[in-house]
This record gives structure tokens, C-alpha cells and sequence, in this order.
């Protein structure tokens, strides 16, 4: 009876989360990516390292120089501009002081999302395909608040979409409708059991390869100063995925965000032992559930496995953010904002 009751309140509450972002955790579609236009104040986009280029726009460089934003006043130095100088604090001191400035530098937001087959997984809220979605959205709704130009690259295991940076609502729309026919198109793949043509041996290379050349491709669309988000799991990253994360991180600001399921770090907790089989669609295996010493076994191997792949990431000069499909982005960024805008 308290079993039964204590189910179903789970389910009520996944329910009233699932309204709460439109969703029913498994589809995806662009009425529930255009809400998040309400949601932008939850995270900054502001320049966390000096941005380099002479283009004019919304960010703030931390080299001083003419430009639109004032700065401070200082001592006339000799080959200053004598059009700066400040005038009322020459005559209040008796001596020439001048007017610093600091430039304004346009930082075009570059994302690019991963809806490769390994994404449509979740265990308790959301799949993280979905949950990738809602991320980027995002991102896009709040760079285009902020006046950007938003573009990148949504894809999976086999097609992209590349997209060009565009300013105002036009660049986040068509950023929103690209996500929305990729996860379609991961979804009837796999629906159509399109990867039971090839080996589980086949379709990881496959998966690496597709990841690799989405990230010399963002490598290619990076401007110098330019903001690049790379939404994903991280299940496939190599070592060739590195090098261009790497070269990306050298003239640009690279966020990482890995997205992952709560049953990836733990199992469920149960009374009794029970031993489940669970699949990844090609091989099976068991999972002995309720006992304490295999749910610390599991937990450490997935520990070791996030770690690796944050050490890569770390190599490659990435900044990394983690986010559950258990949650909603909302409870995540609310309950941990700070870490964002650090």
C-alpha cells in the first residue's frame, strides 16, 4: 500500500515537471525550445578571458583604448589622444588628466549540439537529447537578449546541420528548428533500427568519427573571439577530438557542457537483491541491484570515466559544466547559478 502510494506521488511529480517544460521527456518540439526565451536571465554570458579581434560590439575587451564605453580617468601621458582629454578634472586638479575607454568587441555565439543515438537515453525525467535541446535553447534565446549573433552546428552520428551566425530572433529560430529536425531524424533511425546494419564495433567508430568532424568543423566556424558551446555527453571524445577543442580554445572561449543521466553515476537503490538486464540495443548484460558493495563498484567506475573525460577536456583549455536529464535545467541553474556565472 505505502509502496503503491509512494510510486504514483513519483509519478504526479515527474508529470508536474514534464508540464513545467512542455515536455513528455522523449520528443522534442519547438514550442517547448521557444519557452525558454522566458527563462534567459537564468545564466550570463558575460567574457570570462580577454577577447581579441578589431570587430565593434556588445563585449567588453580588457585592453583600454577609444571605444564606447567609458572607463576611468588618468594622468595625460604623453602620444595620448588629446581628444580624450577631460576637461572639468583638468580645471578642478591643474593638471591634464584624459579619459580612458574600454573597446567594445562583438563575440558571435557559436553551439553546437550532439544528437547522436547515444543521447536518446534517460532513466527518470528527461532523454538527454532532449535535455541537450533545452540547453542550447537557451544559450540562444540569452545570446540573442544580448544582441549576438548565434549560429553553429547541430548533429548526429550521420548528417549536420551547419549554421551560420545570424542576429536577432531569425538566428535563434533557425537554430531551434535544426534541433528539432535532427532529434527527429536521430529518433526515426533508430525506430527504423537503421544501426543493426553494423557492428557495435562499427557504430562506436562511427559515432567517434561523426564527433571528430563536427569539431573540425567548429573548429573552422570559430572566429577569433568568438563564445563556443559544445553540448554533448562526451561519450566520444578522442584524442583527435582534443587537438581541435584545443586549437579552438587558443583564439576563443570554449564551454563544455556534458550532459548525463542520473544512471550513469549510480544505480537504483532497492530493499532486495535482484538482478536486472539492461541493453544498450545491441549486447546485453545483468545488473545485480540492492547490494551495497556492486553499487560502490559502479559508482567508482563511472567516477573514473567522468574524470577522464574532464581531464581531456581540461587539457584542451575547455570550461566544463555539467547537467542531469534527471532535472530540469531550471532546478539545476537555480539551485547552482553561481557556478555558471563564475
Amino acid at each position: 500500500m505505502w509502496l503503491n502510494q509512494k510510486k504514483e506521488k513519483n509519478k504526479q511529480d515527474i508529470s508536474s515537471l514534464l508540464n513545467s517544460v512542455a515536455s513528455n521527456g522523449i520528443e522534442l518540439s519547438i514550442n517547448e525550445l521557444i519557452q525558454y526565451q522566458n527563462k534567459a536571465s537564468l545564466i550570463d554570458l558575460a567574457a570570462r578571458k580577454s577577447q581579441h579581434g578589431q570587430m565593434s560590439g556588445n563585449y567588453l575587451s580588457r585592453s583600454k583604448g577609444r571605444g564606447m564605453e567609458f572607463d576611468e580617468v588618468r594622468h595625460y601621458q604623453n602620444g595620448d589622444d588629446i581628444r580624450a582629454i577631460d576637461w572639468r578634472v583638468t580645471a578642478r586638479t591643474g593638471k591634464t588628466h584624459t579619459k580612458l575607454f574600454r573597446e567594445e568587441v562583438e563575440r558571435p555565439v557559436l553551439v553546437a549540439t550532439d544528437l547522436s543515438s547515444s543521447m536518446l537515453f534517460g532513466s527518470q525525467l528527461l532523454f538527454k537529447s532532449v535535455q541537450a535541446a533545452h540547453l542550447a535553447a537557451l544559450v540562444t534565446w540569452h545570446a540573442k537578449g544580448r544582441g549576438d549573433r548565434i549560429g553553429g552546428i547541430v548533429f548526429n552520428q550521420y548528417k549536420h546541420s551547419e549554421l551560420k551566425p545570424r542576429s536577432r530572433k531569425e538566428g535563434v529560430l533557425h537554430y531551434l528548428h535544426s534541433l528539432v529536425e535532427t532529434h527527429q531524424h536521430t529518433m526515426s533511425l533508430e525506430q527504423q533500427n537503421q544501426n543493426e546494419l553494423l557492428s557495435s564495433e562499427q557504430l562506436h567508430d562511427l559515432a567517434n568519427a561523426t564527433f571528430e568532424e563536427n569539431c573540425a568543423r567548429l573548429r573552422q566556424l570559430a572566429r577569433p573571439g568568438s563564445l563556443v558551446y559544445l553540448i554533448t555527453d562526451g561519450n566520444h571524445i578522442t584524442q583527435e577530438t582534443i587537438r581541435h577543442l584545443s586549437h579552438i580554445s587558443r583564439h576563443c572561449e570554449l564551454v563544455v557542457c556534458l550532459v548525463s543521466d542520473p544512471l550513469e553515476h549510480d544505480l537504483p537503490t532497492s530493499k532486495y537483491k535482484m538482478n536486472v538486464a539492461v541493453t544498450d540495443g545491441k549486447s546485453r548484460q545483468q545488473l545485480l541491484i540492492g547490494d551495497a558493495s556492486s553499487a560502490k563498484k559502479y559508482h567508482q567506475q563511472a567516477n573514473d570515466i567522468v574524470q577522464q573525460k574532464q581531464d581531456l577536456l581540461l587539457k584542451a583549455g575547455a570550461r566544463i559544466l555539467h547537467f542531469s536529464s534527471g532535472k530540469t535545467l531550471e532546478q539545476q541553474l537555480t539551485d547552482g547559478v553561481a557556478s555558471w556565472k563564475r
